[in-house]
C-alpha cells in the first residue's frame, strides 16, 4: 500500500465505527419521508383525541376520512390503554351547535304535545 492511500484506507476502516453511533433517521435522505412520519403521527393523535372525547371509532373515521384507519385505531387503542391504567375519565365532545339551532330546538320542544291548560 502506498503512503498516499493510507488516509483513505484508514477513513474507510473507521467509517463503520463512526456510523455505528448514529441513528439512521438522523442522516438526511436515509430515514423515512418526513411527510409520511407527520401523517402517521397526526392519525395516531386523532385516534387518541377521539378516545379522550369518548367518541367511537366509527364516528372518528367519519369525522376524519383522510386519516389512515389503521393508525387512527392504533392511537385510539393506545389512549384507551393509557386512560384505563391511569383511571382517567373521558371528556364528552360537544360538536358546536349555533345558538339559533339551540333556540329552534328548544322552541319546538316547548310547543309540541297537547295543551294541558
Amino acid at each position: 500500500m502506498k503512503p498516499n492511500h493510507l488516509p483513505r484506507a484508514l477513513a474507510i476502516a473507521l467509517l463503520p465505527l463512526v456510523l455505528a453511533g448514529c441513528k439512521i433517521e438522523d442522516i438526511p435522505g436515509l430515514g423515512p419521508d418526513p411527510r409520511t412520519v407527520a401523517r402517521e403521527s397526526e392519525a395516531k393523535a386523532i385516534g387518541g383525541a377521539c378516545r379522550h372525547a369518548m367518541r367511537g371509532l366509527e364516528d372518528c373515521y367519519v369525522l376524519n376520512p383522510k386519516a389512515p384507519k389503521a393508525l387512527v385505531f392504533a392511537g385510539w387503542k393506545d389512549m384507551d390503554e393509557y386512560m384505563r391504567s391511569n383511571k382517567i375519565e373521558g371528556v364528552p365532545s360537544v360538536l358546536g351547535q349555533s345558538a339559533a339551532e339551540k333556540r329552534g330546538a328548544a322552541e319546538s320542544d316547548n310547543g309540541s304535545g297537547r295543551n294541558r291548560s
